[in-house]
């Protein structure tokens, strides 16, 4: 499996070490816990009302087992329930689509496709297939205030820990927006000591994204790996 793989199964876990980016929860009393979980619960409530919404996204992952930081950007959208589709164009192009029954990894400089099935049940634990609607804040979750370094002003933000350990991440930290609770970043900690952080622009809500957005068509040439023989 390469590193592209990893980094699409584990967030977009990523889809992260309190981080080296500031991101952390500060001492939690029982009243900061209550209006964590309070949070959570309104977020959650928000969220159910949500179809589809697409953003303009800025990935930054720091750490790791290599240490080293890498900025990237794209577009992404999502329909529920799970399908997506992340679009990196800078500064190099990858895809990776859910069409709520498989999975594609597609980095066109590798000539490589990965195809796996999507996670259904206990298995959908990534954050990316959480926020395909495949989770849910408030009874897979423990939530704790967080203020994570980067959050835009008027931003609110928790750390949820899953009560049931998940193999990709330890936590995530959400940060929406105060009146509107639309998402504005979503941060990943991994078992390996890295930070994935997803931060959004441009975000559009209930807009009716179509059937096509996730349709990947395997490219002519290249070798296609699916999750059986990985």
């Amino acid at each position: 499996m390469t590193a592209v793989w990893r980094g699409w199964s584990s967030l977009v876990g990523v889809l992260l070490v309190a981080l080296a980016v500031g991101v952390g929860a500060s001492p939690t009393s029982e009243a900061d816990a209550d209006e964590a979980q309070a949070l959570a619960a309104a977020i959650q409530q928000h969220y159910e009302r949500i179809r589809d919404f697409r953003a303009d996204f800025t990935h930054t992952y720091e750490g790791g087992v290599l240490r080293k930081k890498t900025v990237e950007r794209g577009q992404m959208a999502i329909r529920k329930p799970g399908r997506m589709r992340w679009t990196y164009t800078s500064p190099e192009h990858k895809v990776f689509v859910s069409d709520g029954v498989k999975l594609y990894s597609y980095v066109p400089a590798d000539k490589q496709v990965y195809v796996a099935t999507v996670p259904t049940g206990d298995d959908a634990s990534t954050p990316a297939m959480f926020l395909a609607g495949k989770g849910h804040l408030t009874r897979d979750f423990t939530a704790a205030p967080a203020a994570p370094a980067g959050a835009p002003v008027g931003s609110a933000a928790i750390t949820l820990t899953p009560i049931k350990p998940e193999r990709e991440y330890e936590t995530l930290v959400l940060v929406v927006d105060r009146e509107s609770l639309q998402w504005r970043m979503l941060v990943t900690t991994d078992r390996q000591g890295g930070t994935s952080t997803f931060a959004f622009t441009n975000l559009r809500e209930n807009t009716g994204v179509p059937d096509r957005e996730f349709v990947f068509t395997i490219p002519r040439g290249v070798d296609v790996i699916t999750d059986a023989g990985r």
